[in-house]
Order: structure tokens, then C-alpha cells, then sequence
């Protein structure tokens, strides 16, 4: 029996932003997560403190968290074209084209922008999208 090597755990992926709340807030709402204890928004006429800063959002069915990074200036991705690559970006998915149709409107909703549309694809339906951020993410039929 082979001994198992010990490894790291993959705990969160972390995005630079300049408004990290504004950014954790888009994500908490797209994909259903949790703020981390202590890291929730204050209240009405509060100021917030930890969203000028560092901010954590925990997936309830478990998994690799989403942490939020504040810095003073952010250049735009201009993936697929252009000096600035993505460099990394978040890839989930849904059951259906239907699902995904519903998931463009989402997006769009909460304020992402789309950058590539290849919904009607008939082997890999997916749409490439930005956050308000500007980084990459897609959703795609799996």
C-alpha cells in the first residue's frame, strides 16, 4: 500500500479589488455564499472598516472559499486581446442552456459585463463574463 504524501489544502482564492466589499457583495450574491463571521457588513451609517480591506465569503455546501483583497489600483483585463492577461479566473457551472440563459441574466443583473458569448454552442455552451472588478469568470454547461 502506498503511503499517502501529505499536501495543502486549497482554502480560498484570493481576488484583488479596489472596492472589496462592492466585489464580495457581486460574488455572495451570484454563487450563494456566506460572509465569514465578523466579516459581514456593518450597519446602515457605519463605517466599514474591514471592506477598505480584506473580506472572506464561505461556500455553506463546503469547498474552497472567496476572499477579497483591497488595493489602491487595479489594471483592467483586456484577455482575450490586449497587453493585460486574465491570469486567473473563476470557471463554474450549470445543468442546462436553460440554466445558463437564466445565469445571463444574473450576471448581467448584478452587475457583471460580458466579454464572450458562446451560449449557442452546441458541444460547450459557456459565456465568459467580468465582475465589476474586471476579472474573468465563466459559467458554463457541464
Amino acid at each position: 500500500m502506498a503511503v499517502q504524501e501529505k499536501v495543502p489544502v486549497l482554502r480560498q482564492v484570493v481576488l484583488d479589488c479596489t472596492d472589496a466589499r462592492a466585489l464580495a457583495e457581486f460574488y455572495r450574491r451570484l454563487f450563494g455564499l456566506t460572509y465569514r463571521p465578523g466579516d459581514e457588513p456593518p450597519e446602515p451609517d457605519t463605517p466599514d472598516e474591514l471592506g477598505r480591506d480584506w473580506l472572506v465569503l464561505r461556500n455553506p455546501g463546503g469547498g474552497p472559499q472567496l476572499a477579497f483583497q483591497q488595493v489602491e489600483r487595479l489594471p483592467e483585463v483586456t484577455w482575450p486581446d490586449g497587453a493585460v492577461p486574465q491570469q486567473l479566473h473563476l470557471d463554474s457551472t450549470v445543468g442546462s442552456v436553460e440554466e445558463l440563459d437564466e445565469q445571463h441574466r444574473r450576471v448581467l443583473a448584478l452587475g457583471g459585463r460580458l466579454l464572450e458569448d458562446r451560449r449557442d454552442n452546441p458541444e460547450e455552451p459557456l459565456a465568459v463574463y467580468a465582475d465589476p472588478a474586471g476579472h474573468p469568470f465563466c459559467v458554463f454547461v457541464a
